[in-house]
């Protein structure tokens, strides 16, 4: 069976991972990255090197970008955009979902269509079972390339807007950095006393995994702007954080991840929210300081 032709643009260690499992299911590859060495594993494998990004664009009709953010994918694609006529660019370079919707307005402006991805995977997780592409433009795009880029990940098209993809990307991302960094506070704060990563484990992997419960009991109160102090009260929760504060920097910690969260409490604080639920945060940080 014929397989579509695929041009990946950008060689980082994601566009390796998507050009190899292109070559592995069978797909005809060309790709092309500012280093050329880069691809050299690829070339071995099968990949065609293209000597220049307009080399490139030339090779076929789906183009997958597989850059830094959406000022990489101009710098690279602005010299020959009299060449993008045609093409179809599905843009996996994280970026706002502002900046993705500009892309496809600047796509179309040169006869390109544009779809938008947040992949949900790092690259180990690329080509198997499991893993997850958010998609948002044109669904015709999607369905025109579904047999490419199913080999890639899942596939989950979340509507016709450019920015969706991009939106729920920064959505998940801001969730995980932030978790991930809290993380990262707990085992320091943990080793000053002795506590290995290891010991420290097993608790916190029983806090990550009573999360999903807490975000399905305060789901339908946040949708309906309900912040009832039943359950938890905003002036408890601040001298919670308050005392994770203490505790660092009686540990000697860097206090300053904890005391970013005690401030937005804080300001919750003043703003008279002391009786309610510190879901109601959501209201602090919705008239956030500019």
């Amino acid at each position: 069976m014929d397989r579509e032709h695929v041009t990946v643009i950008g060689l980082g260690p994601m566009g390796r991972a998507m050009a190899g499992a292109l070559l592995k299911a069978g797909h005809p590859v060309t790709v092309w990255n500012r280093t050329p060495e880069r691809a050299d594993e690829l070339v071995a494998r099968g990949a065609v090197r293209a000597a220049s990004p307009r080399d490139a664009l030339a090779a076929g009709t789906l183009v997958v970008l597989s850059l830094t953010d959406y000022a990489a994918a101009y710098a690279v694609l602005d010299p020959v955009a009299d060449a993008l006529a045609g093409r179809d660019l599905v843009n996996l370079s994280s970026d706002t979902p502002a900046r993705a919707r500009e892309g496809a307005d600047w796509a179309r402006a040169h006869g390109a269509r544009h779809l938008t991805g947040g992949v949900l995977s790092p690259p180990s997780g690329i080509g198997s079972a499991g893993s997850t592409t958010l998609y948002s433009g044109p669904a015709e795009v999607l369905e025109a390339h579904r047999g490419a880029l199913a080999v890639l990940t899942g596939i989950d098209h979340l509507g016709e807007d450019s920015g969706l993809a991009a939106l729920y990307y920064q959505l998940q991302m801001d969730v995980f950095w932030t978790s991930m960094l809290a993380y990262l506070h707990a085992v320091a704060l943990a080793g000053a006393h002795g506590v290995s990563a290891r010991r420290l484990l097993p608790f916190l992997g029983d806090t990550f995994t009573g999360m999903p419960e807490f975000l399905k009991f305060y789901t339908s109160r946040i949708d309906a702007g309900e912040y009832p102090g039943d359950v938890d009260r905003l002036a408890m929760g601040t001298e919670s954080v308050r005392h994770i504060v203490h505790t660092a920097r009686d540990s000697g910690i860097d206090p300053a991840l904890p005391a970013a969260v005690l401030e937005i409490f804080e300001r919750g604080m003043a703003d008279g929210r002391a009786a309610d639920s510190f879901t109601s945060l959501i209201e602090t940080m919705r008239s956030a300081r500019t």
